[in-house]
């Protein structure tokens, strides 16, 4: 096996794509219950250029230079001491740790509590976004919202998904299918008949006045609202159900200081601050749904590991439809 690797880096905060490094390192060593990951693909995220920009700073990034991202889909080709649940040859998907990073790189190195298998039928390409995608789609319906999959919902449940054709968006509309609710969508123009393909009940062109009023053509006030798009607390309220809630997945100190007024003023309709869980168990029920044709990933554009940069200006222009993938094969 290669001793050393490509990969991409930067080295200082700021720059965005112009501050990314092309440079060649040594292959990471696995770890106790670490797994060598020889990289096919990668998942670009817009934390993956907050984190450049300095939003985590001062607790990450963990070192500097910084390979950044955390999606991944590749082959196991080391074991790290005390790895009993994989082997060398297992086609896998991963999340690494969000403020080490390491997927634009040739080689990762993955924790076995974030991997999960991946079926010969999944490609990397399809894959390797599962882990922010739609592990945060997953989580905002099912821990955040309260809605279940086992078809035990009581009843059914009105749910507004904004930013529907973006890269959480596009899983949550069919997840939020998957577990029977109504779902009301926003996206562009554009994009509206691939929102309506992936399975959601109404879709409103955001740019419209419907639309920036938000309100469903049926007339129905949200129990839900998935707040993919950044929008403030207020501009749901109009239409949300007197015990609604909105899942903001921002992660802004203003949700905090909103949600103690809240609080402190006992208001019925809440705002829900999300903060993804990494755990592999989530990342194999996404990565199984997509084998059994129940979920599929809807990719923008793809781009090699030598023109990253160029995947790194998509994700900070913020107009993907679907995900962005970096492939190193």
């Amino acid at each position: 096996m290669a001793k050393t690797m490509q990969v991409v880096q930067y080295s200082t905060f700021g720059g965005g794509a112009a501050a990314l490094q092309h440079a060649e390192v040594p292959v990471p060593t696995p770890g106790k219950e670490q797994v060598l990951v020889k990289v096919e693909a990668a998942g670009v995220n817009p934390v993956d250029w907050k984190i450049q920009q300095g939003v985590f700073r001062p607790i990450g990034p963990a070192k500097m230079p910084c390979i950044p991202g955390i999606d991944i889909a590749g082959e196991v080709v080391g074991l790290g001491p005390g790895v009993t649940s994989f082997k060398v040859g297992d086609k896998v998907v991963a999340l690494l740790e969000l403020l080490k990073g390491g997927s634009l790189a040739e080689y990762a190195v993955a924790s076995i509590k974030t991997t999960a298998k991946r079926p010969d039928e999944i490609s990397a390409t399809d894959a390797a976004p599962l882990g922010v995608g739609g592990t945060t789609a997953l989580q905002t319906i099912r821990d955040s919202a309260g809605i279940k999959f086992d078809g035990s919902n009581q009843v059914t449940k009105n749910v507004l998904i904004t930013a529907a054709s973006g890269g959480v968006g596009t899983y949550a509309v069919q997840l939020a299918k998957l577990a029977g609710v109504h779902v009301t969508a926003t996206c562009g123009a554009r994009n509206i008949d691939l929102v309506k393909s992936l399975g959601a009940d109404e879709v409103l062109d955001y740019k419209t006045p419907e639309g920036k009023n938000l309100q469903s053509p049926s007339g129905k006030k949200y129990d839900v609202v998935l707040n993919y798009s950044l929008q403030p607390f207020s501009s749901f309220k109009p239409q949300l159900a007197p015990q609604g809630k909105v899942i903001d997945i921002s992660g802004s100190p203003k949700l905090f200081l909103t949600k103690a007024i809240q609080i402190v003023t006992c208001q019925k309709q809440r705002l829900v601050p999300f903060f993804m869980a990494t755990n592999g168990d989530d990342l194999q029920f996404v990565t199984n749904l997509v084998k059994e044709g129940k979920l599929k990933t809807i990719i923008d554009s793809t781009y090699p590991l030598s023109k990253a940069e160029d995947a790194w200006v998509r994700c900070i222009e913020g107009r993907a439809t679907g995900r962005i993938v970096v492939t190193m094969v």
